[in-house]
């Protein structure tokens, strides 16, 4: 009996085939290291079983994958956006569609002296509340001639709170009205408070209105005081507020939300 001895050398090209290999036959010990690439690999064939505990790091992330890696420091776009389960199906949603929900704007003005007889309205003498302690939020009223403009749309809460006292005659009254105009020019009163002193006494007055502002620039407030007797003295101080108003937006308005 002769025996053959084979070598590589010997051996031609092609010569041996998957078929000549038995199973398991090539084992880890005689693969290197570097002989297996991405390349060889069909879809699927690396499952979660195969990858270490905390093996994928933030470095091997996309930027456009949520992960958290990355900080938002500000408040978002309107065109940012979220994932929400719809259902068990995930989406995603911009910020405009959910952002709300607190009060963004408030401002006050007041009254800095005082005056007597009526005003329709109380047009001077008028100021942003500037004391040490007070302070606004958001963008705030603008003022002209007694005619207050909005900043933007949505549902207000409007205050006039009005101090007066009687120096003179003996039960003096009046009215302390809030009116609006939708078109930038008729005004309606939507809230009116009746208010009376006898002789020498104070009191304060208050009227409010929500207030629908669907358009800033015809949607417009102004305050009115309808003094039947001139020794009623309507009380300002530029220091603290006497005679003042409040506006608060509270959120959008209907035909806002109508909108979305």
């Amino acid at each position: 009996m002769s025996i053959i001895t084979l070598n590589t050398r010997s051996l031609p090209d092609s010569a041996v085939t998957t078929a000549k290999i038995n199973a398991d036959a090539v084992t880890d010990a005689k693969i290197a290291d570097d002989v297996i690439g991405t390349e060889h690999l069909t879809a699927g064939e690396v499952d979660a079983t195969a990858l270490g505990a905390d093996s994928v790091t933030a470095a091997k992330i996309n930027n456009d994958i949520i992960s958290g890696s990355t900080e938002l420091a500000s408040e978002p776009a309107d065109t940012d956006e979220f994932l929400v389960s719809d259902a068990g199906t995930l989406k995603r949603i911009d910020y405009s569609l959910i952002k709300g929900g607190g009060i963004t704007m408030a401002d006050q003005f007041r009254l800095t002296s005082n005056f007597t007889n009526n005003a329709q309205p109380i047009s001077s003498n008028l100021e942003r509340v500037d004391t040490s302690g007070q302070g606004t939020l958001g963008s705030g009223m603008t003022e002209s001639s007694g005619i207050f403009t909005f900043p933007s749309t949505g549902i207000y809460l409007v205050e006039f709170i009005c101090t007066h006292f009687e120096n003179g005659a003996d039960d003096a009254t009046m009215y302390v009205e809030i009116y609006v105009t939708t078109n930038n020019s008729s005004y309606t009163a939507v809230a009116r408070t009746y208010g009376s002193n006898r002789e020498s006494e104070s009191s304060t007055t208050i009227a409010t209105s929500l207030v629908d502002v669907t358009d800033t620039t015809n949607v417009k407030v102004r305050f009115d005081v309808d003094n039947s007797n001139s020794s009623n003295v309507v009380r300002g101080d530029s220091n603290k507020n006497e005679t003042h108003f409040n506006f608060i937006r509270l959120g959008d308005t209907w035909w806002q939300i109508q909108n979305i």
